[in-house]
């Protein structure tokens, strides 16, 4: 096992009395003040429930309780845009916005659709840039070079779902695709200059703590602009859901869930942006765990662990290690 040394000092980057580089003070750093995420619901579809990858999904996923465009119905781009832009200004006074292309998989069409969709969102001078959400496995070298064109003339993120850095993990959650795609995606974005953020699950019933450390200590040597971290939960409908009424998928407590992810952040490049240390699910959707229901209950948690153990994004990392450990 390798020898894990601690740094010295919590970086700047941080804001004051932070302990992890949150998404709001790299915004203020980038921007100059707040900026807001607008979610965006393009109406694609996935490769892993088209048969494109295959069909079924992720256990986990019910694309609707990840969208808050997504549950009001199919609606234009521009609609969503002027909605977000007018409630987002109402309730946090902010002035820019992100479109941010949230459910399904939101490069899974041909490049000429991609780019009418990107630049539909881009149209109002209040949106500053756009963020995508994707799979590994639907990054092609023409739309990767869509998104550098586009990258040119406007901020942009492109944000894949990996999830874990196990294949075990990913089959058991019926990914559709291995870490091994994960790793070469963001290379060759990477490569094309993109900003790439990732999304991981923690708190697996197929996972150990040494496990979570291993994938933060993986996904550390990637250059990752941000990462966004979820809890395991449970949404209605979805094959987890049988599966946790069958009794076969124990979830986290709270407490045990802000350990796994102050794990995670210790060994995570300081450089990198973390966008969320929790996941969020509207109340017409959750099952379980319940704690999820309380607003920032996982946020405070995880902020309390770090207090607790002293600890801070980057405690462990190790920037002379190179390698992805890819299986």
């Amino acid at each position: 096992m390798t020898r894990e040394l601690e740094s010295s000092a919590r970086p700047n980057v941080f804001a004051p009395d932070a302990r992890y580089y949150a998404l709001s003070a790299y915004m203020r750093r980038e921007f100059g003040g707040v900026v807001r995420k607008i979610s965006v619901d393009a109406h694609f579809s996935c490769p892993n429930i088209d048969g494109s990858v295959g069909r079924g999904g992720c256990i986990f996923c019910d694309a609707a309780s990840f969208s808050p465009s997504r549950q009001i119905g199919l609606r234009e781009i521009s609609d969503q845009i002027e909605d977000g832009v007018t409630r987002l200004k109402r309730r946090f006074d902010a002035s820019k916005f992100i479109a941010y292309f949230q459910p399904s998989t939101n490069t899974h069409a041909p490049v000429d659709v991609l780019e009418r969709v990107y630049r539909s969102a881009l149209r109002r001078p209040e949106i500053v840039g756009i963020a995508i959400g994707t799979r590994p496995d639907a990054c092609s070298e023409p739309v990767l070079a869509l998104l550098e064109t586009l990258a040119r003339e406007t901020w942009l993120a492109l944000e894949l779902g990996v999830q874990s850095s196990h294949d075990r993990t990913l089959q058991w959650l019926n990914r559709g695709h291995d870490y091994r795609s994960f790793v070469d995606a963001t290379r060759r974005a990477r490569a094309r200059g993109l900003r790439v953020g990732a999304h991981v699950i923690l708190g697996l019933p197929c996972e150990s703590r040494a496990d979570v450390a291993t994938t933060a200590r993986r996904l550390a040597t990637l250059g990752l602009h941000s990462i966004k971290l979820h809890h395991l939960y449970v949404v209605k409908g979805t094959r987890l859901e049988r599966l946790w009424r069958d009794g076969a998928v124990p979830l986290p407590t709270l407490d045990e869930y802000a350990e796994l992810v102050v794990d995670f952040l210790e060994r995570l490049s300081p450089s990198t942006v973390v966008e969320r240390v929790a996941g969020e699910v509207g109340s017409d959707y959750l099952v379980a765990p319940s704690w999820t229901a309380i607003k920032h209950a996982g946020r405070n948690a995880v902020e309390r662990a770090l207090r607790a153990r002293d600890s801070y994004q980057g405690k462990y990392f190790d920037p002379s290690v190179q390698d992805p450990f890819v299986e």
